[in-house]
């Protein structure tokens, strides 16, 4: 049963765990205006980011790069979709330079999926991390990266450009990836995940619950993250953008991602962050000092290689 098809489509009160403080704070206003001075996109804003206050304050951003308007049209997304304008080419560089002048401690970089282009956006990609190494030699980086059509030569310029962690996301369960992701494929996704965890890069996913999946297929996700050699996993509660996006079927108790986190930690990740308003870049600067060394494991509450 899809999302649309789900008796429950008319809109859920929202719970009293998923209430947000509105986000405001020096360091805040300081990432937002900064961003708007020099036209860089973040997923902090596009996504609509419970967290946004707490991680600029803290000294932690998600930039987004390629621009603003996605070639996919995810169900569960808020960003733009649509014909994408031409690829700036000086972004890489005005990014790093903002980077230094905001004084940031960890980034995170994502993009909007640019099917567009012949190379996906891969070149901005690796222009991206080369610039920001560069400029912020303190700085550390995580990337969350789309899928490059399962193009492994193209994941590998992510991968050679030497971030500190690369993530992927799986988003869902199996079932409901074809309901929800336009195009992406869960195969795909995890052999594009397995293609990291074989570098010497961390690799890193996230899934959301309350889109109607079961605890058993929770479970069978996470077995399938770890065959494919994932270290970092990220859990979060759906929340549909608008009333055109798939419906919130479930809001998912604290409790009940507590015990996810606990029983990730015992199927062997390495540090998992589980808790309603987890998304992908929550406390992403304390990923990137994840070792591979098994008693480092943290719970923290709060060519082509595509597939069938």
């Amino acid at each position: 049963m899809t999302g649309q098809d789900h008796p429950e489509r008319k809109t859920k009160r929202l719970p009293g765990w998923l209430k947000m403080k509105m986000p405001m704070g020096y360091k805040y206003s300081k990432v937002k205006n900064l961003s708007n001075k020099n036209n860089l996109h973040t997923i902090c804003s596009s996504g609509n980011c419970p967290n946004i206050g707490e991680c600029w304050n803290n000294g932690t951003a998600t930039f987004m790069i390629l621009g603003d308007v996605c070639t996919r049209n995810c169900k569960f997304c808020s960003v733009k979709t649509g014909k994408p304008e031409p690829v700036d080419t000086g972004e890489p560089l005005r990014l790093a330079e903002s980077i230094r002048m905001l004084e940031l401690k960890h980034c995170v970089i994502t993009s909007v999926d640019r099917d567009d282009l012949p190379d996906k956006g891969a070149g901005i990609w690796t222009e991206t991390i080369r610039s920001i190494k560069k400029l912020n030699p303190g700085t550390t980086i995580e990337v969350l990266i789309p899928d490059f059509d399962g193009e492994q030569q193209l994941l590998q310029q992510i991968i050679d450009a030497g971030p500190g962690v690369i993530s992927h996301n799986l988003e869902t369960v199996r079932r409901l990836t074809p309901a929800i992701r336009s195009k992406a494929r869960y195969e795909t996704s995890l052999r594009v995940i397995e293609v990291i965890a074989m570098s010497a890069v961390r690799s890193k996913s996230g899934i959301m619950l309350g889109l109607g999946e079961t605890r058993e297929e929770v479970l069978e996700t996470m077995d399938d993250l770890i065959s494919a050699g994932c270290e970092i996993l990220t859990i979060g509660q759906y929340l549909a953008p608008s009333a055109g996006h798939m419906p919130v079927v479930e809001y998912i108790s604290p409790g009940q991602f507590e015990e996810y986190g606990r029983t990730g930690l015992q199927k062997g990740f390495r540090f998992v962050e589980s808790s309603p308003l987890v998304r992908s870049s929550y406390h992403a600067e304390k990923h990137a000092g994840v070792t591979k060394e098994k008693n480092k494991s943290k719970y923290v509450n709060q060519s082509k290689i595509s597939g069938p």
